[in-house]
């Protein structure tokens, strides 16, 4: 293993989750070809793992590649596969502060996250956060925005709103963070995945983008007013576009990513393209950040049934983007 290849930590998640299953197969799978260390209680992780305790993530890099290399974190309790502990909820977000921190020194070259439960933390700790994403970007300072990225071998998508409801995402669709979320994200294209000039293809908000008018003013009077002043300063960038033509193959083939108005118009096909292998990319922190794009699956934990595919696309991602290429 070169010294110089970028060492990625990842969070244990919710250890009542599938998360440390997750993380054992897919060492196994990864073998030496990708590094990383796992910050966590090894009492979580199943029984028989073979363990190496290391005291930095470079360490990870002499591991046996049929050993686990651990950052030990010590929880306050055991963990029941299905049923998470509100005595553990604290360690959980300690952990991703640690992950960061490590990131941020220097001793990291990214974090990848595993899932966690956002109420089990609520309860637990009374966590402050929506969830994941806020939590980084309160780690990183500086009044950093985060947009969400989903990514696969076929599809790149950022939606601009996320998790709201529909009947509040005209409201919540504003020039300024249409805007934002443009340039957050051909930053980050430019940044993370050495494409200095990406090509951004834009949905509509309406069907059929609108048809003029006919269907919804969201495109004349929100988007396009945005879209022309960033083409004019260079954004190389198509739209509004009708949503229902984006993301068939030879659409596909003429950008880069596309920026899309709500949660569904952007997962929906990321999902139906690649279902097991999408990766949660973060754009606009300080650090990468990845993660697999599924949840904690509590009704499966501890079953050894659960699948590392999107957890492994995570790992090779952040270690990809820390050394700046796709």
């Amino acid at each position: 293993m070169s010294n110089s290849a970028p060492v990625v930590v990842l969070t244990c998640g919710d250890p009542s989750g599938i998360g440390p299953e997750l993380a054992v197969a897919a060492r196994a799978a990864l073998g030496r070809e990708q590094p990383f260390a796992w910050i966590g209680d090894p009492r979580h992780l199943p029984a028989g793992t073979a363990v190496s305790e290391i005291s930095s993530p470079r360490d990870a890099l002499d591991v046996a590649a049929d050993h686990l290399a651990v950052l030990r974190h010590d929880f306050a309790a055991e963990a029941t596969p299905g049923t998470p502990d509100p005595r553990n909820a604290q360690g959980v977000i300690d952990v991703i502060a640690r992950a960061v921190e490590l990131v941020q020194t220097g001793e990291a070259a990214a974090v990848c996250t595993a899932p966690i439960n956002k109420k089990a933390l609520q309860d637990g700790a009374g966590f402050a956060y929506p969830g994941h994403t806020e939590y980084l970007a309160a780690l990183a300072g500086s009044g950093a925005r985060s947009v969400m990225m989903l990514a696969c071998d076929a599809l790149r998508v950022v939606p601009v709103t996320i998790h709201i409801p529909l009947s509040e995402v005209p409201a919540a669709l504003t020039p300024a963070l249409l805007e934002e979320t443009l340039r957050l994200t051909a930053r980050d294209f430019a940044a993370r995945f050495g494409i200095e000039a990406p090509r951004i293809a834009v949905a509509g908000l309406n069907p059929h983008a609108g048809e003029g008018g006919k269907m919804g003013h969201e495109e004349i009077t929100v988007i396009a007013p945005v879209l022309d002043k960033l083409r004019a300063e260079g954004f190389d960038i198509a739209g509004p576009l009708s949503a229902d033509t984006m993301f068939h193959a030879p659409a596909r083939a003429r950008y880069d990513v596309a920026v899309c108005m709500y949660h569904d118009q952007a997962l929906i096909p990321i999902k139906t393209l690649d279902f097991d292998r999408g990766v949660n990319v973060t754009l606009g922190l300080p650090f990468v950040r990845t993660s697999p794009d599924h949840g904690t699956a509590y009704d499966i934990a501890g079953q050894g049934v659960a699948k590392p595919t999107s957890l492994i696309a995570a790992l090779r991602m952040a270690a990809r983007m820390a050394g700046g290429g796709i």
